[in-house]
């Protein structure tokens, strides 16, 4: 299985073994080869569909680049006698680039030689084939599926989140932990007012262990009570930490305003790492910190916000947060997240989602309802439309008066000490060209956070919406995944492995 463009170079080495090393010819090799690899899509953006330049490519594997200028040749043979004249498509499918500085294009020499494609979420692969593979898609439909990720409950619930473990082997019992969906058994206790008061004890009980992590970690008391507000993965611009730190900021000018009525007392925390070259995702996360520290020190945020930046976020900490977390935030921008697990891992504690139809946050929707989910933000097809008809965020703000206080709060450098140059790139980004569409869901987003306050100060209901994100979880299971894969793509059957262990020996 070739998860991303990363382990694609198997295509040129499995023929390379297969004809160098035990003398198959061409076509043998070739369906053996086809036979034994299927191409995992993870994601849409250009940085991860990988183009290695041909000087590089030929001095450090020749043998495998001549193997590939001769699949591509064959396979660019098969499209002329299918499409005679059609110039412009061979340009676009060939698996080398000819344009510009000539690559091998990594993700084409995949799909070229995998038996199936699939995309993670179902979002994700319509556009894969739709978006990013269309004219490969038209030449093998049978080739593109969908397996939607997963991720395991013996991780994610059973092992780090003891206290809802307890409560549910208590309720249901211990089935769920190989099967899922018996998750669903909890339904019946949705309108039980006191299994939903020992529901919230459990989400207590884990806020108040994560609550003394980050007192250990940093100095810093929150309150347990208090609603944790939750953003934890990757750094990176389509993943919008930054429309949430202006959130954050927005908040903060309304408790100093006297304009908080109603606002639910609220544990901002965030988490992940930057790539080491990625200076604006580096830039965010020192303006997440500048926040942090500007309203952790200010009297008046006593009780009413506090925000937290967890350094160094891995496995281990998510273990931590999951299970202590009581809303999910999952704002990426429409069409650019391929499937997600965090918002998996999220529900499936008893998380809400506040977020946008993006990635596996669709089908999130659908499985826990609409009505348990925090919908915001433009849609794909919006974002499509705004990209033709030429974005332009300035004009938003002139519309937008809490935007302009929160984004002019910026530039005086409220949040850097004075320095008002510290996040000049980062405003000049927003305001100029805004690739990744924030300004123009902010608005929205501000919107549905106030729904969630008021969500929240109904404990009976929250309660209820949180214990069915958990029961309708199921489908989310890494086992529901795995098995799809195999009957999809493998074509294997499942076979029974005992395992033992000899202690003495």
């Amino acid at each position: 299985q070739l998860n991303d463009t990363h382990p694609s170079i198997a295509v040129a080495e499995l023929m390379r073994l297969l004809i160098d090393d035990k003398h198959l010819d061409w076509d043998q090799a070739w369906d053996i080869t086809c036979r034994s690899l299927a191409y995992t899509n993870h994601t849409l953006l250009p940085e991860a569909l990988e183009k290695w330049g041909l000087q590089l490519f030929g001095s450090l594997l020749p043998r495998h680049l001549e193997l590939i200028y001769e699949i591509n040749r064959r396979f660019l043979q098969v499209v002329r006698l299918k499409h005679p004249g059609n110039e412009a498509l061979l340009r676009k499918v060939s698996i080398i680039d000819e344009e510009g500085s000539k690559a091998v294009r990594m993700a084409n020499l995949a799909t070229v030689a995998a038996h199936h494609v699939n995309g993670v979420a179902a979002l994700h692969s319509t556009l894969v084939r739709t978006k990013l593979f269309p004219e490969f898609a038209a030449l093998w439909p049978e080739k593109f599926t969908n397996v939607t990720n997963g991720v395991t409950p013996r991780r994610w619930v059973a092992l780090s989140n003891p206290h809802l473990r307890e409560l549910l082997r208590e309720s249901i019992g211990e089935g769920w932990v190989n099967d899922l969906d018996q998750l669903r058994q909890l339904e019946r206790f949705q309108d039980d007012g006191g299994f939903l008061e020992r529901w919230e004890q459990t989400k207590l009980a884990s806020k108040r262990h994560l609550a003394q992590y980050i007192h250990r970690q940093s100095g810093l008391l929150v309150d347990p009570a208090s609603l944790f507000d939750v953003q934890v993965k990757r750094i990176h611009e389509y993943k919008r930490q930054h429309l949430n730190a202006l959130q954050v900021i927005a908040h903060y000018l309304r408790i100093k305003n006297g304009h908080a009525h109603g606002m639910a007392p609220r544990t901002v925390i965030f988490g992940g790492k930057a790539a080491p070259g990625y200076y604006m995702a580096k830039l965010i996360i020192r303006f997440i910190n500048g926040i942090a520290e500007t309203v952790n020190a200010d009297p008046d945020m006593d009780g009413r916000l506090r925000v937290v930046f967890l350094p160094d976020y891995n496995v281990k900490l998510g273990e931590r947060v999951y299970p202590a977390s009581d809303l999910s935030e999952q704002i990426s921008t429409a069409g650019l997240e391929a499937s997600g697990t965090g918002n998996m891992k999220f529900a499936m504690n008893g998380a809400l989602t506040i977020g946008t139809l993006d990635g596996a946050n669709v089908e999130i929707r659908e499985q826990v309802g609409a009505e348990n989910f925090f919908l915001f933000g433009k849609t794909e097809a919006e974002i499509a439309n705004l990209h033709t008809e030429g974005y332009r965020p300035w004009e938003l703000i002139a519309g937008l008066p809490e935007l302009a206080d929160v984004l002019k709060l910026v530039e005086q450098g409220h949040f850097s000490n004075g320095d008002g140059d510290l996040f000049r790139p980062l405003l000049q980004n927003l305001t100029g060209r805004d690739p990744f569409f924030v300004l123009a869901d902010f608005a929205d987003y501000l919107r549905v956070q106030d729904v969630v306050s008021r969500a929240w100060s109904d404990r009976q209901s929250w309660n209820r919406m949180s214990l069915l994100n958990t029961a309708r979880t199921g489908f989310f299971s890494s086992d529901r995944s795995i098995r799809e894969y195999a009957q999809r793509i493998w074509k294997a059957e499942p076979f029974p492995v005992a395992i033992t262990c000899n202690l003495d020996s």
